[in-house]
């Protein structure tokens, strides 16, 4: 998938005909399409192609339970719009296939993981609409964010990898834990993978990304979770050990295009400082500190090859 390029002109009539008159509550799915469950589908492509000679996969895995379904909202609301046009400006990765998923909680979520296909086009906005915000959560200090990227680890065939030798980018996006422990049972109901050994750790998991991805989180600050419940603490110490110096604080989740963007320029070689003032005096700030700690990758290591189990 993904043989298009991304044209805000028609992403301007897309949405004027298609999101703005449609009420904020009926945006999405009003239930989980089985064509974005991981369990059901072969495999999401990323492909080379005469408009994408160069194709980069970037999976963006959004926390949608409770609050957090704000984050498919401002995508939906311009986000992707802005995410595309920026990386075909700055050019940070050639060629972007975006890919989005919602997350939830494989502990009792009755659709706790999406995905749509690599697409480059408006046919992005398309699928996400296809996907369904849950909201639920389970109230146990925790979502699957790591069944998305095991997700995209396996369930996802990318020429830039396999033929190519470049690497992906996988962003998660959320304001909570990630679950460290996820069951046989657990990992083939939600991503259709059938593990010999009883469980798999999220740490497991994020090695295995690792061999094709460069994986990032970004904890959202404002979110519900971390302004109510849990604090920020406990959800970095989550994060922390399994994605040294790839976590990303951020303070107004309304920024996440912008900080994708700016990750994907500083991984790319990019100067932290002069990335951060390239967006003006109203967010340089918020994402100047949002990215202040992210290593800068120069000369990316080449992909790891194919993992399977």
């Amino acid at each position: 998938m993904g043989n298009s390029r991304w044209d805000s002109g028609a992403w301007t009539n897309y949405r004027t005909a298609h999101v703005d008159p449609v009420p904020k509550a009926r945006r999405f799915s009003a239930g989980a399409d089985p064509a974005n469950d991981p369990a059901k589908f072969k495999v999401r492509e990323s492909r080379i192609s005469a408009a994408n000679p160069r194709p980069t996969p970037v999976g963006l895995g959004l926390d949608c339970t409770g609050s957090m379904g704000e984050l498919a909202h401002l995508m939906m609301g311009g986000g992707m719009d802005r995410t595309m046009t920026e990386i075909y400006a700055r050019r940070p990765i050639t060629d972007p296939h975006l890919l989005i998923g919602a997350i939830g909680d494989s502990k009792g979520d009755s659709a706790p993981l999406q995905m749509t296909q690599f697409e480059a086009d408006v046919r992005l906005v398309e699928g996400v609409k296809k996907l369904w915000l849950e909201g639920n959560g389970q109230g146990n200090d925790g979502e699957s964010y790591a069944l998305f990227v095991l997700a995209m680890a396996l369930r996802t065939s990318c020429d830039a990898i396999e033929r190519q030798g470049r690497r992906g980018v996988i962003f998660t996006v959320g304001d909570e834990p990630v679950h460290q422990v996820y069951t046989r049972a657990e990992i083939e109901r939600v991503v259709g993978i059938r593990i010999e050994r009883p469980q798999m750790t999220a740490a497991e998991i994020y090695a295995l990304a690792a061999r094709n991805w460069d994986v990032f989180h970004i904890v959202v600050k404002d979110g519900s979770y971390i302004r109510g419940f849990g604090g920020l603490d406990r959800v970095l110490a989550s994060w922390k050990p399994l994605l040294p110096e790839r976590v990303i604080e951020l303070e107004d989740h309304a920024l996440m295009p912008e900080v994708v963007v700016s990750t994907l320029q500083v991984i790319g070689g990019a100067d932290k400082a002069a990335v951060a003032a390239s967006w003006g005096r109203g967010a340089s700030k918020t994402i100047g500190s949002a990215i202040r700690n992210l290593p800068t990758i120069q000369g990316r290591p080449t992909a790891g090859g194919l993992a399977r189990f």
